[in-house]
Order: C-alpha cells, then sequence, then structure tokens
C-alpha cells in the first residue's frame, strides 16, 4: 500500500512538472491592449456588435479591423473610450442612445418551443419543453435575441423602470462647459 501511494505521488510531482514546463514553453503571448480594451467592454458577452462575445471584438479592435461602435450595451460612453484608447475618431452622428432594456415574455402566447432559451447566453429564461416560459430579469442583459427568434411575438423588450437603486445623476453637457469657463472652478 505505502509502495502505491509513493509512486502515485513521484508520478503526479513529474507529470505536473512536465505540464508546467510545457505550459511555459508553449505559451501564447497576449497583446496587452487587447486586455485593455476588454476591460471597458461591459463583459455581457451578448453578440450585439457581431462577435461572440467581449474577448472578440477586443481581438478584432486592437488589430484594427472593426469600427469602436458596435458595442450596444455599453453606448456612447464605451464607443467614446474605446476611440480614445486606440486614438482613434468615433463617428457617433448616427449612433442612438439606447435605454437600458430586458425581455419580458406574454405567456398567454409561448407555446414553449424553447429557442428563446437556447439563444439566452446569460440563462435568463426559464422554462420548459411545452410548457410557458419566463424571465428572470437581473439576469437578462437586453440583447434582444431571444424576441428575434420567437416565433409568437411572444417576448417584448421593455425599458428598465427607474427607480432609486438605478438612477443617476445625467452627466454634464460637455458644450455647456466649454463655453462657460467659471463653470467648476471654485472661487
Amino acid at each position: 500500500m505505502l509502495i502505491a501511494v509513493i509512486s502515485l505521488t513521484v508520478m503526479g510531482v513529474v507529470l505536473g512538472g512536465i505540464l508546467g514546463a510545457a505550459a511555459r514553453f508553449f505559451a501564447v503571448e497576449e497583446n496587452p491592449l487587447e486586455e485593455e480594451l476588454k476591460a471597458l467592454l461591459p463583459g455581457s458577452q451578448c453578440g450585439q456588435c457581431g462577435f461572440v462575445g467581449c474577448s472578440q471584438y477586443a481581438a478584432a479592435l486592437a488589430k484594427g479591423e472593426t469600427p469602436v461602435i458596435l458595442c450596444a450595451p455599453g453606448g456612447k460612453a464605451v464607443a467614446e473610450a474605446l476611440a480614445k484608447k486606440l486614438g482613434v475618431t468615433a463617428d457617433l452622428s448616427g449612433h442612438e442612445e439606447k435605454v437600458p432594456v430586458y425581455s419580458t415574455i406574454n405567456e398567454a402566447l409561448c407555446i414553449g418551443c424553447t429557442r428563446c432559451i437556447r439563444e439566452c447566453s446569460t440563462d435568463a429564461i426559464l422554462g420548459a419543453n411545452k410548457l410557458m416560459h419566463t424571465v428572470i430579469i437581473e439576469a437578462c442583459h437586453g440583447c434582444g435575441k431571444c424576441a428575434k427568434v420567437c416565433p409568437t411575438d411572444a417576448i417584448v423588450m421593455v425599458p428598465v423602470r427607474v427607480t432609486l437603486a438605478n438612477w443617476h445623476w445625467p452627466k454634464p453637457e460637455v458644450e455647456h462647459m466649454q463655453s462657460n469657463p467659471e463653470v467648476g472652478h471654485a472661487h
């Protein structure tokens, strides 16, 4: 019994050392810009930008293969931050700022086809085949992919109701602050 324990321990140490050496030898260098761009993105992995997730979008941004205005959940603020980080200009003239939304299911119209469940990347939809479904609002990031695949139009996107928990002060107008230099200076 003792010989078996010792031999397994030695094998574990030797194989672990080989794996550790292989990990260092075959390590792939990552672009530090990719990590910085990924940190600026919301991380919702919704796919609204056309990429599978935020890390693929960040990689494409770092290579200069895609515009900075594709992140719908991040909105104008994220597009501006990405443009500043990359040193490019972002054409936000056609960009419309969206209010946060979540999906809701009209249970009377739901037929239980489970298409929405398969499409949801955050597992925010509960239900089973041929039974009605419901949405966990706190888990929904409002990508709208579930509403697009619903055959009965039972899923609608609803704006998030403003409450004390999610209300924020509006940001100051940049044009107003630049035209009035006295604003923001204490005398």
